[in-house]
């Protein structure tokens, strides 16, 4: 059975408007950032710990549908 997330496609983030400095390394980097849904990270659960340079982080999903990212 193929994962989930292989199965959704790849889709461009929509990016705010860049100041003038910022627009020449939007060009450096080409390849587009990866969206991926919420739940598919949380996975019918409300809380999820991502791990990052040895320090934990928790992604919650409150009751009123809004994500909070703590240390």
């Amino acid at each position: 059975m193929s994962s989930v997330l292989s199965a959704r496609p790849t889709i461009e983030a929509p990016r705010p408007l860049l100041a003038a400095n910022e627009r020449h390394m939007s060009a450096v980097r080409s390849t587009p950032v990866r969206v991926i849904e919420s739940q598919v990270l949380l996975d019918g659960s409300r809380e999820l710990v991502i791990a990052h340079q040895g320090q934990s982080y928790h992604l919650r999903l409150t009751r009123n549908d809004k994500l909070i990212l703590t240390k």
